[in-house]
């Protein structure tokens, strides 16, 4: 929705394009997501209940376990309610103030889950090529100050990124997507937007390029490591890394769907709608299930603490 000021129009909201008229398909559309989102609130809550309670697992590998899964929550409440509201709607319509919200959360959770995954990485590349001075470099003060750095600086960093987007005039409320994206909606400003295109570059380079520089770095240096050590060794480091190996080719394959569909629209016209629509939203439907059951299911020291957790006894 626009109202005239002037010769130009201003933009108090926006309409999200993708949800069409599906009749009564919707409320069938609206249950499943409903439970989904429902699954990754309860599994990402439980794991990080356990590890908060359980004092065996306050251990730093476990406390950045808890970072990500944070973020994982962050980020799915940030989309699932509105997208549940507008499968029920009629108009499928955000505001304006909403849209800045929703982009400026789920940016910086993204952003927060990549630095998350570099700190567990180097928290594993510490432990395997560093074992004697592991509790000395790794300490859970130092971990705790990790993580906190990795939460004020990812929204700092977004927050430098998006101050210019904020200040734009829209000439244009249609966005192609289910949820607003930062990319798609500076394509809708009236003016031109390379500063923007700067200040998203220079966010992407510290939350995305720098976090992978880390984790290539420290899983180079694991597999040195293990190729030269006992097999013991190769199968705890391989026991231990596997779930973030995991999350990371996750995160790879949604990124490329997620700025495929948005930066590359032109290429993507033969795929068929839904498919389309899956794809762009596939990070925000798998990377938050994942988590939790690849580290729940996946490591024997949380899997025991969970059994623990459900099963109480004295």
């Amino acid at each position: 929705m626009a109202t005239p000021e002037g010769n130009s129009t201003y933009v108090v909201s926006f309409i999200l394009t993708p949800y069409g008229n599906i009749g009564l398909v919707k409320y069938l559309y609206f249950t499943l997501i409903f439970l989904w989102y429902f699954s990754i609130i309860v599994a990402n809550t439980f794991l990080v209940v356990v590890v908060c309670v359980d004092k065996k697992l306050h251990e730093p590998m476990y406390l950045f376990l808890c970072s990500l899964l944070l973020s994982e929550l962050f980020g799915s409440t940030t989309v699932y309610p509105c997208l549940l509201s507008n499968m029920l709607s009629d108009t499928h319509e955000v505001t304006l103030t909403y849209c800045f919200l929703q982009i400026f959360c789920l940016y910086s959770a993204a952003s927060v889950e990549f630095c998350s995954l570099a700190a567990m990485a180097y928290d594993r590349y510490v432990s395997i090529c560093h074992p004697l001075h592991y509790h000395v470099i790794m300490n859970n003060r130092r971990v705790c100050k990790i993580i906190a750095l990795i939460w004020v600086c990812s929204f700092i960093n977004f927050t430098v990124s998006f101050s210019f987007t904020v200040r734009l005039k829209f000439c244009g409320n249609i966005i192609d997507k289910v949820f607003c994206d930062h990319y798609l909606l500076t394509k809708l400003a009236c003016s031109v937007t390379t500063v923007n295109d700067i200040a998203d570059l220079l966010f992407a380079f510290f939350a995305i390029v720098l976090p992978l520089i880390l984790i290539f770095y420290c899983y180079f240096k694991i597999l040195t490591v293990c190729l030269r050590n006992f097999k013991d060794t190769k199968q705890k480091a391989i026991s231990t890394c596997t779930p973030q190996i995991v999350s990371l080719v996750n995160l790879f394959l949604g990124c490329i769907f997620h700025f495929g569909d948005t930066r590359l629209e032109k290429t993507v016209t033969n795929v068929p709608e839904k498919l389309r629509i899956i794809l762009s939203v596939y990070l925000l439907i798998c990377q938050p299930i994942l988590s939790p059951i690849m580290y729940g299911f996946n490591l024997p020291k949380i899997r025991n603490a969970c059994k623990g957790f459900v099963f109480y006894r004295k």
